[in-house]
């Protein structure tokens, strides 16, 4: 498994000061809200016992085990935006929305944005940030975003499970899996549906 490492963020601190990584969780689900994460690593801190890597490959227990340690050593936080908001604005103002409020809730304001992929910050926020394709494999504090955004997100869907237990929200997470079509045919659309999408209920 490729290992992120903090080379791309000492560099970007050293010419900018404070950075942050950020990666979403939830761009293309049917249903739930987008969760964007933002990380703060302490430069001194060691990284080679921590584990953490691109969430989508790891274990669920893994990467809650890994979030309680972000929780405990990281300057961390989280933006959600509700699939109500989605549906009014779209996913991509979403992400931005979320983005904005992530990092105004961190306990240090950074002057420079790692981001992951197609993430754009809202020109609001008047931060200084670069792209960096696949940034959750490469780049340690995106990585940890991705981790941050996506617990915070797989728990929220947990509750909604409770809520809505038709829909399994519990095994595939909103996304758009085959069992998950066929219980939207079934019950149609809930509350935290995105109605923007086509949920093929023809």
């Amino acid at each position: 498994m490729q290992r992120p490492t903090k080379k791309i963020e000492n560099e970007a601190a050293r010419q900018h000061g404070v950075v942050a990584g950020i990666d979403e969780a939830g761009r293309g689900p049917l249903a739930g809200p987008v969760v964007v994460g933002a990380v703060i690593v302490n430069s001194n801190l060691k990284i080679k016992d921590i584990g953490i890597a691109d969430s989508k490959l790891l274990t669920d227990k893994k990467r809650r085990e890994i979030f309680e340690i972000i929780m405990q050593k990281f300057d961390w936080s989280v933006g959600v935006v509700s699939a109500d908001l989605i549906d009014r604005h779209g996913i991509t103002w979403a992400v931005s929305r979320g983005l904005e409020i992530a990092v105004k809730r961190l306990k240090t304001m950074p002057v420079h944005l790692l981001l992951d992929g197609r993430i754009k910050p809202p020109i609001s926020l008047e931060i200084s940030s670069r792209e960096y394709i696949k940034g959750d494999t490469r780049v340690f504090s995106i990585a940890a975003a991705s981790i941050c955004a996506k617990v915070w997100r797989d728990t929220i869907m947990l509750r909604h499970a409770k809520q809505y237990p038709q829909y399994n929200f519990e095994k595939h997470k909103g996304y758009g899996t085959k069992a998950h079509y066929e219980a939207l045919k079934k019950y149609g659309p809930c509350e935290i549906h995105r109605k923007c999408f086509d949920l093929h209920l023809g």
